[in-house]
């Protein structure tokens, strides 16, 4: 278990988690970014940017 950043509920992991995974809260939502698995440390996952062609 890890706790989301922005709500603060409990978010369950699976056992072969791995850094840069994406993990959606399913209390608020929020799709969270694993930065660290031991102990598991998640960040808000950075949103997307187009790129416009280049």
């Amino acid at each position: 278990m890890a706790e989301c950043v922005e709500c603060g509920a409990d978010v369950a992991l699976h056992d072969d988690l791995e850094v840069g995974e994406i993990i959606d809260c399913t209390t608020c939502g929020a799709e969270l970014e694993v930065t660290d698995t031991n102990p598991p440390v998640l960040q808000k996952a950075p949103e997307l940017e187009e790129d416009w062609g280049e």
